[in-house]
């Protein structure tokens, strides 16, 4: 294969949301409240030869019906990579996520994306910021988002005919990438990307406080020990092989290999939170966002806004979060954020048990276990 060619290898198309590319043409209401199929994305990459290919992809989103819609900007492609909605594999392995996992609240209007009827929105993404490229060779990468708190202007759902959430992906688009390329881009000075230096840490009883105040360590302290309480809880729960309405509401249908993942997890964060020094940066101030952390990047734990007024424990609790945010751990859970919202991981677990085995917010009210289940 020449070097142009191998630049980018484009498989460009664009795929329904949760349905058949004919049903997102028209963007079909199926029954009171619920619209299924209104979105489509194409993913497009420069293929001129004229530069290597380093990371940058455009998105065209198409509202295909004649609803205007409202989405979470999380949800869809963005300049700035701030979920792991990208499925980039490459010689078959998972491409690693580098970027943020963050715990968000329900969105705000401020955080709707508006597609009017018919509307195309054109945007591009830097892969390389949240991905691992650094590697030479052909990538294959997906965008798959699910769909949750989207709706019409009306308040119509945008979701499947079953009641499950919709998901909005693209097709395929392969990529040859020069890694050194790509890593000698990074260097250049991308401001954006480029590791922060930590401040200062205030070190006291085996866990370490940036840029926070005497008071929220005091509350982080309380935080953690909740949180301590929670992970043995629900690790004494899986060990004894107890499959309860809190196992069954939370992680879905029974199988012992879905089971043995779930207590594996459990018993690694329960693990972490007991042995590892933990690290609570308190420079975010973000108000909808609880916490996030770097999967790659143990065991620091950024706290925002939210937390600060969240209940020390009960239903998306501060201790609730840092277990939410242990999860995310690439050497505890590695889990991701599929979905938030205790009515979004219900659902999950009725339609998509395996996705509720990956999903933060599941690990975090599973120990919450509010309201208590046995």
């Amino acid at each position: 294969m020449s070097n142009t060619a191998r630049n980018v290898l484009l498989v460009a198309g664009l795929v329904a949301v949760a349905g058949t590319a004919f049903a997102a043409r028209q963007g079909i209401e199926r029954g009171p409240g619920v619209l299924e199929n209104p979105v489509r994305i194409g993913m497009f990459a420069d293929n001129s030869g004229r530069q290597p290919f380093l990371g940058t992809v455009e998105f065209k989103i198409t509202n295909t019906s004649s609803e205007t819609l409202r989405i979470p900007y999380w949800q869809l492609p963005s300049g700035q990579i701030n979920s792991d909605v990208f499925e980039i594999y490459r010689g078959g392995e998972r491409v690693e996520y580098t970027g943020a996992m963050v715990k968000r609240g329900a969105p705000l209007d401020e955080d709707m994306v508006i597609l009017q009827p018919g509307e195309t929105k054109v945007v591009k993404a830097d892969l390389a910021t949240a991905y691992d490229l650094s590697k030479t060779g052909e990538y294959d990468v997906r965008f798959k988002s699910y769909l949750q708190n989207a709706s019409t202007a009306r308040g119509i759902a945008i979701a499947r005919n079953n009641g499950g959430l919709a998901t909005i992906e693209s097709a395929p688009l392969r990529l040859w990438v020069d890694g050194a390329s790509v890593v000698n881009s990074l260097k250049a000075g991308n401001a954006s990307i480029q590791a922060k230096p930590a401040p200062a840490a205030t070190c006291t009883g085996g866990t370490c406080y940036e840029s926070c105040s005497a008071t929220r360590q005091t509350q982080l302290v309380t935080a953690l020990n909740s949180a301590r309480v929670y992970s043995e809880d629900a690790k004494n729960y899986l060990n004894i092989g107890t499959v309860g309405a809190r196992y069954l509401t939370w992680f879905g249908a029974y199988t012992s290999g879905r089971y043995g993942t779930a207590k594996q997890h459990f018993t690694a964060i329960d693990t972490t939170l007991d042995t590892k020094q933990m690290t609570f940066n308190c420079s975010c101030t973000t108000k909808n966002t609880y916490a996030y952390v770097y999967p790659n990047q143990p065991y620091r734990i950024y706290v925002c806004g939210a937390f600060w007024a969240a209940p020390n424990t009960g239903t998306d609790s501060r201790a609730g979060t840092i277990i939410h945010e242990t999860s995310h751990f690439d050497i505890v859970a590695n889990t991701d954020d599929v979905v938030y919202g205790q009515a979004g991981a219900k659902n999950l677990a009725l339609t998509n048990p395996t996705d509720a085995l990956r999903n933060a917010d599941t690990h975090e009210y599973f120990g919450e276990n509010n309201p208590h289940q046995n």
